[in-house]
């Protein structure tokens, strides 16, 4: 496999993964539970800051 197409597919698979990030956190944030620290991550947001805020 070359490498423009194993980069490819890993921009694909991150943003596939960052996309089920965003869905999972806002699901949660909406029914009044905290996002998992897995999902906030992917996100780029630190789990103890989110914590915090509210």
């Amino acid at each position: 496999m070359s490498a423009q197409k194993k980069t490819r597919g890993s921009a694909i698979g991150r943003a596939f993964a960052v996309m089920s990030a965003a869905i999972s956190v806002s699901a949660a944030v909406e029914n009044h539970r905290r996002p998992s620290n897995v999902d906030l991550t992917t996100l780029g947001i630190d789990p103890k800051a989110f914590d915090r805020l509210g």
